[in-house]
């Protein structure tokens, strides 16, 4: 919904209203549709406003308490919002806006933050207390809405982006630790980024800073406690379809038009369905089209909104201003891409940016549910060593799938084979590729893999799947708020209701592992919903074919002889790499690398025209 940023020194120096101005500004993108800002001496506070809810003037930020004790700027959404405005008013409190901001400053005032259990909603803020001098941070459960912060100088900052952090004048240093995960990781995870000062707020988490410096960062949402403390659910096809159908219903709160961002899958078309069975009318679909058949489901995105007598609209993404997109996407994005479809999310959210302020998305359902083919490999470890053995078997690691999870198989520990799922570079081939010994220290991931262990036991997919709704899907959810609020839209995840997580969390593997594609207490739901040719069509996702685009696009295959030359190969960790023959290879047509390459020349890219912007 918005872009939020402040200042708080705890030097006590008055805020500068032009340095606060200029963080709040950089984040335009975020909010075009209006801009505020409140200093009181050594506290700041900036809003850019995207409206969705209340799109008058009186949801106009920083919001103030009516007593002036509470400021507050607000990013995201509370869906329940209108739920609690009766017992507001049994109180005797007047509401001066539809807003559902109003309303969250409200809930805070009267109940503190023990009212973020009672929320519905995808949220990062910040209130500054008055009269205690303290201020609060704090992000929703999932961390569907960014929030970045750095002590810098004996200066709190933070922002909904890193880029307002170094407008401030915070200095852009890159983390070794950070490229480390990068590089081997595919990204960062817990509260490190790949810049040394700034740190992410955790989801679920707030943090209350006051003016002596004193920091208390507290964990307010477990997902571990709350799938052990869940009562049993006896009948779970019932009670998916009907929290799932609400959620989706919830998140159609808005006075503003609603779209769904429709690949062609599984998860998409559920919630169109379900719009669709809810009588919703008049929604907007948008999809992207690939030319390799591999990658497209453009004509089963197009068959399900025709069907509904929905409206279709559809985009194709080539050479010059796929490399275009590119490069806004890195700009969006902060650090490198990572997952290699962002210029295509960023090309739906275009499309959509004349008809829509709202997009729906089925992110979530693949890490909640089992959707991936990689968790599938960890149902036998003992499979897995078998396979290791056969690599001499001329052939079987030919097809870069194969050879995967021949390089997958090679891991020996079931630590690491959790930890190391959802990655494309594995231990084996941090020596072999990039010629150091140690893998990465990964302090965060193996924390939460040792939740997941204390939640299942001896279970290794799912201990994947706990794993990755904290740290993959976490970046997953940063993507599509960078891509599509840098056209100025919302994206809003149906899946990632609460009580859908928690609940999917308590249920037996049946629901989540049945069948060649997983998912199958939402395939289960739906198959009576759904065309036939969508529920039994193979995954894909939105995965893009960057082999093809280096070799044959002819923007590409010029950018390709300065990665050769690239400054990325005196870095750490690449320093014993040859760009020439990386190239060669590549031109050679040897597709294994591309696991390898992808991460190092997105790099390259991020570093000319993102890292120089700002050093």
């Amino acid at each position: 919904m918005c872009g939020i940023n402040g200042i708080f020194h705890l030097n006590y120096k008055k805020v500068d209203q032009n340095q606060l101005i200029k963080m709040r500004d950089i984040l335009e993108h975020r909010g075009p549709d209006d801009a505020g800002f409140y200093i009181n001496n050594n506290i700041g506070l900036g809003h850019r406003r995207l409206s969705i809810i209340d799109t008058s003037s009186a949801g106009h930020q920083p919001f103030f308490s009516e007593n002036k004790r509470y400021s507050i700027v607000f990013n995201g959404e509370i869906y329940n919002y209108e739920s609690f405005i009766p017992e507001l008013k049994s109180k005797g409190i007047a509401l001066k806006s539809s807003s559902d901001t109003e309303v969250l400053l409200k809930l805070y005032e009267l109940y503190g933050l023990e009212m973020l259990h009672r929320l519905n909603g995808m949220f990062a803020f910040a209130i500054w207390d008055n009269h205690e001098k303290k201020l609060i941070l704090c992000r929703d459960r999932m961390g569907v809405k960014p929030l970045y912060y750095c002590i810098y100088h004996g200066t709190l900052y933070f922002a909904s982006e890193q880029k307002a952090i170094f407008a401030a004048g915070v200095s852009l240093e890159v983390s070794e630790n950070g490229l480390e995960e990068y590089i081997f990781n595919r990204f960062t995870a817990g509260e490190e980024t790949l810049f040394s000062h700034v740190k992410k707020l955790l989801s679920g988490h707030h943090m209350i800073i006051d003016e002596t410096g004193r920091t208390k960062t507290t964990r307010w949402w477990n997902l571990k406690e709350q799938i052990q403390n869940h009562s049993q659910i006896s009948n779970p096809k019932k009670w998916f379809e009907e929290t799932f159908f609400e959620s989706v219903k919830l998140r159609m709160v808005s006075d503003v038009p609603v779209g769904v961002l429709l690949s062609g899958g599984l998860d998409s078309c559920s919630i169109l369905s379900s719009l669709h069975y809810q009588q919703f009318e008049k929604i907007q679909t948008f999809n992207i089209s690939f030319s390799e058949e591999e990658h497209n489901e453009y004509h089963l995105a197009k068959q399900i909104t025709e069907e509904y007598k929905y409206i279709f609209n559809h985009t194709k993404l080539e050479d010059e201003s796929l490399y275009q997109n590119l490069i806004e996407a890195s700009y969006y994005q902060d650090e490198p891409l990572m997952h290699l479809n962002e210029p295509h999310l960023l090309a739906i959210a275009k499309l959509a940016k004349p008809k829509v302020k709202v997009l729906l998305s089925g992110e979530g359902a693949d890490e909640l549910m089992g959707g991936y083919v990689r968790y599938k490999a960890l149902k036998n470890p003992t499979l897995l060593k078998a396979i290791s053995q056969i690599s001499h078997f001329e052939g079987f690691n030919k097809k870069p799938r194969y050879d995967k999870l021949l390089r997958y198989s090679k891991i020996s520990s079931n630590d690491d084979l959790v930890i190391f799922n959802g990655s494309n570079v594995y231990p084996d081939d941090i020596h072999s590729f990039y010629g150091y010994n140690e893998k990465p220290i990964n302090e965060y991931r193996y924390q939460i893999l040792e939740e997941a262990k204390e939640l299942y036991p001896d279970n290794l997919q799912r201990q994947a799947l706990y794993f990755d709704q904290h740290t993959y899907l976490c970046s997953l959810l940063d993507r599509n708020d960078r891509c599509t609020m840098g056209t100025s839209i919302e994206c809003r995840e149906p899946f990632l209701d609460q009580r859908l997580i928690a609940g999917l969390g308590t249920l037996d593997d049946d629901w989540m592992f049945t069948g060649k594609k997983g998912k199958f207490i939402l395939k289960s739901t739906m198959e009576t919903m759904l065309p036939k040719e969508i529920v039994e069509f193979r995954k894909i996702g939105l995965s893009a074919p960057w082999g093809s685009y280096l070799l044959n696009y002819p923007r590409f295959i010029d950018e390709l002889d300065n990665f050769a030359k690239s400054d990325i190969f005196r870095m750490h960790f690449m320093e014993h790499l040859n760009g020439q023959k990386i190239v060669a290879d590549i031109r050679k047509g040897n597709t294994k690398i591309l696991p390898y390459v992808m991460p190092l020349f997105m790099l390259h890219k991020w570093q000319k025209n993102y890292y120089k912007k700002f050093v």
